[in-house]
């Protein structure tokens, strides 16, 4: 028989038979390691761990560990529930399937049978005995006129509709057990790998998005290998609705939305606003000590510009209209960036490479027409503030800016606890080197400039190869919050576009003119996502140095409201942000109205307090904490503060 060499993510190499499959390679390392095989991924495409191999090949095997595991698992459980819905409603036509990113939905058109979420549990039982029975999802290729004759013969004008633009030739069918679909797959192994399922909620979807096409039910779904994990997926879920940033953002009084204002334009409101300044002066304080400067531009400019520099052509579709004038011809745009600007900025005067790096800073708001069924809270609006730095260095500056950009970063993961990270290491398409700009030198040197970076540092790290931007690579940083969520947070990139575009220089040693490259960073990417995941990722109980109130002050009674105000102004004397509840309210009401307020430290001030100057403190959560004067509490609060931001170095 004839052998292929097979590289696995180690670099080490198993010699096997040609037409050997992904699960085989499994088994002849451990029995172990092929029972929860779900997938792999064959020279960078995710393939069947079922379908045979009949080259050299670099193989990683995928479980349920692997994003790409669990997405070829959610795949095939959509195929699963196609199947069940198909024995339990016969008749039904099916549109597309795809997994998502927890979990899966399919589209289904139920003709004149009804259907509602109360019919989930008996789909579930349905779907549970198919998964049982370990069908094999088996993978197989058909001619374009065998695909139309199958579904003309079933009646289903959609997949009729979605093979129209599939060229013959590359047109597969997947089966498990008594049902087959359109499907290029991959899939797993058998149905015996789904244990636990959860159908979540249907929502109307129009075919292929065409409002004037027919309405379809979408049902969603999400499977997991063991009822445990299916357990605390729920109870994540539930925790998250507790955490909603929106929910949390009313109660709190940070924020709000207004018709008359607009979709996705949010207005922040004094605590809210106040919770931004804090946090623009933090990142501020860090990045004057690491050598930036402040700049401010316009919120618009002429189109001329974005068209200059690529983004109208990039982000037309996804932008306000231009705004045309009196003036004949002229058109200008609500920014969609504002790296146009800071070209502009490095353009305007010459420069030498003695004066590289020169690093600009702006927190600048940007515009993008987000469609109104994608916005979401502050996660997902029309206008958003970045906070936006760019960095003109030599290519030899690269590597050493990257590590000071990686070290800002982990400052400001530190102070606010996000200690759950992983850093994306976006590089080139090795087969496809024509996609990208640039000379393959300054490819080479930014690649390994951001890998050394990186390592450096001692940064937990995956490589994607293709995800570097067509005009350069870049470092994503993918944040978990504290229920497990994944958000990407932060964004270094390198980029030899812009400076071509605008024809940026600056003299070098050898007197020639030179294009500088260009990083642009946003470690916390936009002030209003951020602000969102920050929210849900501590429940609304920010660290004490960020908090609206940090102290609440309790008078006992009337007579004592004055006393409390003369303390309130002490500590705000001492910039400890207190407040006192004057209320002709129970001590005990008071008390629980302060911890939904989630307001870190309350002192109740009753006679005691008012002739001793000791105070009663006690902490939100906590309880009691003891007494203290106020020299010592004003020192606990700044410790406590000054202990959570530290020094950025």
């Amino acid at each position: 028989m004839e052998k292929i060499n097979i590289t696995l993510p180690d670099g080490t190499q198993r010699e096997v038979e040609k037409g050997a499959t992904a699960l085989d390679v499994a088994k002849s390392i451990s029995e172990g390691l092929a029972r929860n095989v779900l997938a792999a991924k064959v020279n960078g495409e995710v393939w069947d761990a079922t379908r045979p191999l009949t080259e050299d090949t670099t193989l990683t095997l995928l479980t349920w560990n692997d994003d790409e595991g669990k997405s070829t698992m959610w795949h095939s459980s959509a195929h699963l529930m196609a199947e069940a819905l198909e024995a339990l409603y016969p008749g039904i036509k099916l549109g597309i399937g795809p997994p998502i990113e927890n979990g899966f939905y399919y589209d289904v058109d139920f003709g004149e049978q009804s259907f509602s979420s109360d019919d989930f549990p008996k789909i579930e039982k349905k779907m549970l005995e198919l998964a049982r029975e370990k069908n094999e999802y088996i993978r197989k290729a058909v001619s374009k006129a065998d695909a139309v004759t199958y579904f003309e013969e079933k009646g289903d004008e959609y997949k009729l509709d979605l093979i129209k633009d599939l060229e013959d030739g590359s047109i597969t069918f997947y089966t498990q057990g008594n049902f087959t679909d359109l499907c290029r797959g991959p899939h797993i192994p058998n149905t015996g790998f789904i244990k636990a399922i959860k159908l979540m909620n249907t929502a109307g979807a129009y075919w292929r998005g065409d409002e004037n096409s027919k309405q379809l039910t979408r049902i969603y779904g999400i499977t997991f290998p063991k009822q445990k994990e299916l357990s605390e997926y729920l109870e994540r879920l539930e925790e998250a609705k507790k955490r909603d940033h929106r929910k949390l953002g009313k109660e709190l009084e940070l924020f709000t939305f207004s018709e008359r204002v607009g979709q996705g334009l949010p207005l922040w409101l004094p605590k809210g606003a106040a919770l931004r300044d804090r946090l623009e002066r933090f990142l501020k304080a860090a990045q004057k000590k690491a050598g930036y400067d402040p700049v401010i531009t316009p919120h618009i400019a002429q189109k001329e510009l974005y068209e200059c520099s690529g983004h109208y052509a990039k982000y037309g579709e996804d932008s306000f209209r231009p705004i045309t004038t009196p003036h004949e011809g002229e058109e200008f745009m609500l920014k969609p960036m504002n790296c146009p600007h800071h070209c502009e900025i490095f353009k305007s005067s010459p420069h030498s490479y003695k004066d590289l790096p020169i690093r600009y800073a702006e927190f600048g708001t940007v515009y993008r027409y987000e469609q109104s069924g994608e916005l979401h809270g502050l996660t997902r609006v029309r206008g958003f503030t970045q906070d936006d730095a760019h960095i003109f260095c030599t290519p030899d500056q690269v590597k050493e800016e990257f590590v000071k950009v990686i070290d800002l970063v982990l400052y400001i993961f530190k102070t606010l606890d996000f200690q759950d990270f992983t850093a994306q290491v976006s590089l080139r398409d090795p087969e496809n080197p024509d996609k990208y700009i640039g000379s393959t030198e300054n490819w080479d040197k930014a690649e390994n400039a951001i890998k050394e970076a990186a390592a450096e540092k001692g940064l937990k790290t995956v490589v994607e190869y293709g995800e570097a931007a067509f005009y350069g690579p870049k470092l994503d940083f993918m944040v978990r919050d504290a229920i497990g969520r994944q958000w990407q947070l932060g964004t270094i990139q390198v980029d030899y576009n812009l400076p071509e575009r605008f024809e940026l220089e600056y003299t070098g040693a050898d007197n020639q003119k030179h294009r500088p490259v260009m990083i642009h960073r946003a470690p916390f990417g936009s002030m209003e996502r951020f602000i969102a995941v920050l929210i849900e990722h501590c429940a609304g109980k920010f660290p004490l140095w960020l908090m609206a109130e940090q102290v609440a002050i309790l008078p006992i009674s009337e007579k004592y409201n004055e006393g409390a105000e003369a303390l309130s102004k002490v500590l705000n004397n001492s910039d400890i942000r207190a407040l006192v509840d004057n209320r002709n309210e129970k001590i005990g009401r008071k008390i629980r109205d302060t911890e939904l307020k989630k307001i870190p430290y309350m002192i109740i001030y009753g006679e005691k307090e008012h002739e001793s100057g000791e105070l009663s403190i006690r902490k939100q959560g906590e309880g009691d904490v003891g007494s203290m004067d106020t020299k010592a509490f004003i020192e606990l609060i700044q410790n406590e503060v000054n202990s959570q931001i530290g020094e950025f170095e």
